[in-house]
């Protein structure tokens, strides 16, 4: 597997090139003067499959092993993992099956079916579905586990910060929402080396805190993931984020379901922008600041809102 450096990431960058644009990072004044600060945004819902994570999946079709493309590849995710990972398998002429658990909303589970994977419901938290999509992976020829903190996956999602700092010079802070961890990760590798001045804060609901709690404490812990925003449903911390979470982050935060409402309504209302719970986290993480950067950009991660959020979307 890749290391986690600059060097490789600037290599996953030039793979993503080829297949995606780069995302715009935007300026809105409306949204400038209700922060009170001044906020970039990096539309990242703007991507094929409305997330951040399509770019996981794009270099992971680069980097998969012959034997990986020969018996193809199986995942679990709530949603937007779930569509990187079937437009990899897409990407690479290979077959994708995807376990989902019961609470993946009806919007995800249809375009992952659009985009040619299989989707087997399993579970009530991700972790059950996890369990089970490695149970799938187990056998001779069985597809391969892809797992969403797999090295070329990371390296990926780190792709939409290295345009982010090779654009903005002399930002304050960053703001990331968090689930696995993986685009925080990225942040605070491509922060290190080319803008150390920058501070770089993960944002999660307080309703699915396992990675938070994972973070104060040093060790992986499990917690009950009942939020709303399922691209934030995580209910257990990652072995293998976590101690990147530990040495880049200048700050981890936790944000309500409403308080996430609340920036996808401000996002909506001043940035032209329809946001899901998890693609509005980062500004959630940015209002609740006490003392607020003067110059900071936050990541607007996903696009894939449900009926549900569409809703109170209205409703605000």
């Amino acid at each position: 597997m890749p290391q986690l450096t600059l060097s490789a990431i600037e290599s996953a960058g030039a793979i993503v090139a080829r297949e995606l644009a780069a995302t715009p990072l935007v300026r809105h004044p409306l949204l400038d003067r209700a922060v009170g600060a001044e906020v970039l945004v990096k539309h990242e819902h703007l991507l094929p499959t409305g997330s951040f994570k399509v770019r996981g999946g794009v270099h992971l079709a680069a980097r998969l092993t012959a034997a990986e493309e020969a018996r193809g590849l199986v995942t679990c995710s709530t949603g937007n993992h779930a569509q990187s990972v079937a437009f990899a398998a897409r990407l690479a002429g290979t077959h994708a099956t995807i376990v989902m658990p019961r609470c993946s909303p009806q919007v995800k589970r249809d375009a992952v079916v659009a985009l040619g994977a299989d989707v087997v419901i399993h579970g009530a938290t991700l972790g059950e579905a996890a369990a089970h999509a490695r149970s799938i992976a187990v056998g001779r020829g069985a597809p391969s586990y892809v797992d969403t903190t797999d090295p070329r996956i990371i390296l990926g999602h780190a792709t939409g910060a290295l345009e982010l700092f090779r654009e903005a010079a002399a930002l304050d802070a960053v703001y990331v929402p968090v689930g696995s961890g993986t685009g925080a990760v990225g942040a605070c590798l491509v922060r290190d080396a080319l803008a150390p001045g920058c501070r770089v804060v993960g944002v999660q609901s307080s309703a699915a805190p396992a990675v938070w709690r994972s973070w104060r404490s040093g060790v992986v812990e499990s917690a009950p993931a009942t939020t709303r925003a399922s691209g934030l449903a995580t209910s257990n911390g990652y072995a293998s984020t976590l101690p990147h979470l530990r040495a880049g982050l200048d700050d981890f935060v936790l944000v309500s379901d409403d308080d996430l409402d609340r920036a996808a309504g401000l996002l909506a209302s001043y940035a032209q922008t329809v946001a899901e719970g998890a693609g509005a986290a980062s500004l959630a993480g940015l209002l609740a600041a006490a003392d607020r950067p003067r110059r900071v950009a936050v990541m607007c991660t996903g696009g894939n809102a449900s009926a549900d959020e569409i809703a109170r979307l209205g409703a605000a």
